[in-house]
């Protein structure tokens, strides 16, 4: 089964090019023209948004938080594409919960990049359904105490209650729940959870650790900041 991607943008010529350079990759693609036109769809079988922010009625950022409030679409992962280009709006972005952020004029190598990227941290980097005597390899659970990631599930837990972390969240935990007790530098975090082809700048990290400390409540101190290092999950606070 195709992963199908959903691109979002008031400029026709702009949906035009990402739709012909993704179907070349072997994406199924739709496109509308306005937030408004994307909401009235049937959004639940997208693995992607592809989002530009500067529209005419609602922005993005108003469809990003609106998807983010329906069960349906929360965890699918966001991609913005925009002409802002400034850090607020890059972080205003990433901290509504989408997964990525590239800047208009943008360079097609990059943002195919980029999509390839998310769609293998969300686990639908394959263009295929498994055969059905297939088995898939069983991934064993993570766990730290009272944290616990479902690795099979794609999921995480507090004290039993399912946090609502966005795929780059859960790729950073998990990294560094797997690989504790030890100071890594932002390059290492790139490569492990981004891939060494996708260009991600320091404040986008910065940001997405940040919002997962406050979400893994009394765990928030074990996620470490060692200036002019990096970042590592230590097992005593």
């Amino acid at each position: 089964m195709s992963v199908r991607i959903l691109v979002i943008d008031d400029e026709e010529a702009v949906c035009e090019i990402l739709k012909f350079n993704l179907e070349k990759e072997g994406y199924e693609v739709d496109c509308a023209y306005s937030a408004e036109e994307a909401l009235d769809m049937d959004l639940s079988g997208y693995s992607l948004f592809m989002v530009d922010i500067m529209m005419d009625q609602l922005s993005g950022y108003d469809f990003a938080k609106r998807v983010r409030n329906v069960t349906e679409t929360e965890f699918t992962p966001i991609l913005f594409c925009s002409a802002l280009s400034n850090e607020d709006s890059v972080v205003k972005g990433l901290n509504i919960g989408a997964d990525d952020y590239v800047t208009k004029p943008f360079v097609i190598d990059e943002v195919l990049a980029r999509v390839r990227a998310i769609l293998r941290r969300s686990g639908q980097a394959t263009h295929r359904m498994p055969a059905v005597n297939e088995r898939a390899d069983y991934e064993s659970d993570v766990i730290f105490r009272t944290l616990r990631i479902d690795r099979n599930d794609k999921t995480v837990y507090l004290d039993g209650e399912e946090l609502p972390l966005t795929r780059t969240e859960y790729d950073i935990l998990l990294f560094f729940l797997i690989h504790r007790n030890r100071i890594y530098s932002r390059e290492e975090i790139i490569n492990q959870v981004w891939g060494d082809n996708v260009v991600v700048t320091n404040r986008t990290i910065d940001t997405n650790i940040t919002r997962l400390r406050k979400k893994i409540g009394q765990y928030s101190n074990n996620l470490v900041t060692r200036q002019g290092f990096g970042y590592g999950f230590k097992e005593t606070n």
